[in-house]
């Protein structure tokens, strides 16, 4: 069955944008969690409760990113024929759209780390 047989939906481009979203969701819950906190519990509260928060969200993020690029990981290996994105076919679409779903999987998991990295060096609100 190849990509064309399955219309347009095999070919969406929502996958190719969850990735980001994931990490845009990850980045508000941490950072809100942190702010709220911060400005109810003082300047010198210690941050412990929203260092599980960060974690927590981090590991959830982390996984749909996961399951997103294994997503494009076999949407990659889509086919039979020779693995080149340089034809205009609908095989060679599918297979760019798994690689860039991959690509982006990558520099969202990259990007949750970093936001990530605060609630480890911070010791308080301050």
């Amino acid at each position: 069955m190849s990509a064309a047989a399955d219309g347009p939906r095999r070919d969406s481009l929502w996958w190719l944008a969850a990735s980001p979203a994931i990490w845009v969701g990850h980045f508000l819950v941490c950072y809100i969690t942190a702010a709220v906190f911060c400005a109810k519990a003082g300047r010198d509260a210690a941050l412990t409760e929203v260092r599980w928060v960060v974690l927590g969200a981090t590991v959830a993020a982390l996984g749909g990113i996961a399951a997103v690029g294994w997503r494009g990981w076999g949407r990659r290996r889509f086919g039979v024929g020779p693995r080149t994105h340089e034809h205009d076919t609908p095989e060679d679409r599918h297979r760019f759209l798994g690689l860039a779903t991959i690509l982006l999987s990558g520099l969202a998991a990259v990007a949750v780390v970093f936001v990530a990295l605060p609630a480890v060096f911070l010791e308080t609100c301050r």
